[in-house]
């Protein structure tokens, strides 16, 4: 009598690989499709007046090597993605810690009370930023009424009103992902060392950090290629002075018709998500070797 077992086993593939079809055909219809075109676009010449040569160079490549601007311009997109991240994990890091262990009744509400601004969109929540920290914003008046300061604080039209906008609009987005990653911490383990004889920062620093590590690491990675990526938040509140990869590359397609350019520096954007993503892999690789106590 012949096992049917074998037999079962060989007919799943096919079977799963059609349910995995109609997956595939989305992912490559609405990324790789439209990557492709993007990297098609990159290599090919721009003609003054607004016209593209069907070609192969690496003219838009080289102009963006060799130009101090553009090179300045990706120095201060993964700045900005690398000063947002550290910020935003640092003030979601608490507060997920918080809707992990707390025992409230009141938890799925306090949950919902942390992610609820990811319901309104971020070019309102920009908006509400600009009128916050402008020069006649509630800040700034609220200190002039203090007596604390006659002359406005520069929280606008630069870098830091960005990145304060952008550590507010992103704090839910990391809070989920830190939550989320937060399964393996347990309390009994935190006992054990307070147990034996180690202070609240030992415990902190010797498990409970290496235990959270990897939900830190994944919420940083999620900030950082939203803030790199972010277009809103810089134009409005950048007030035309914090250009970044994503405002230049609306810039040059729509302003100056220039796609090769526009395309060249999506590539670079692709390029420096990327590099973060290997990174990340490798942090997380080891944050978990040093959990597992290996």
């Amino acid at each position: 009598m012949t096992n049917p077992q074998p037999a079962r086993l060989r007919r799943r593939p096919p079977a799963a690989l059609g349910l995995l079809l109609p997956g595939i055909a989305a992912l490559i219809f609405a990324y790789v499709l439209p990557m492709a075109w993007v990297a098609r676009m990159s290599v090919n010449r721009f003609v003054d007046g607004g016209g593209i040569e069907q070609t192969f160079t690496g003219e838009s490549f080289a102009e963006i090597v060799t130009d101090s601007y553009y090179l300045q311009v990706a120095g201060t997109t993964v700045w900005l993605g690398v000063v947002v991240a550290a910020l935003t994990v640092v003030v979601a890091y608490p507060l997920a810690m918080f809707l992990v262990r707390t025992e409230s009744r009141f938890k799925g509400l306090l949950t919902i009370l942390a992610i609820a601004p990811m319901l309104v969109s971020s070019v309102a929540r920009t908006y509400g930023w600009v009128i916050v920290l402008g020069n006649q914003g509630l800040v700034n008046s609220f200190l002039r009424m203090l007596g604390i300061s006659d002359r406005p604080l520069q929280l606008s039209n630069n870098f830091t009103g960005v990145v304060i906008a952008l550590v507010q609009i992103f704090l839910p987005y990391a809070v989920l992902a830190m939550t989320s990653g937060f399964g393996r911490l347990d309390r009994n383990v935190e006992q054990a060392a307070a147990s034996l004889g180690a202070s609240r920062r030992q415990v902190f620093t010797r498990v409970t950090l290496p235990l959270t590590l990897p939900g830190v690491l994944t919420g940083a990675l999620l900030v950082f290629v939203l803030a790199i990526s972010a277009y809103v938040t810089p134009r409005l509140m950048g007030g035309g002075r914090v250009v970044v990869l994503a405002t230049e590359i609306y810039d040059q397609a729509t302003n100056r018709l220039n796609w090769p350019l526009a395309a060249s520096l999506s590539v670079v954007l692709i390029v420096i998500f990327g590099v973060a993503m290997a990174g990340y892999q490798a942090l997380q690789r080891r944050a978990e070797r040093k959990a597992s106590g290996q």
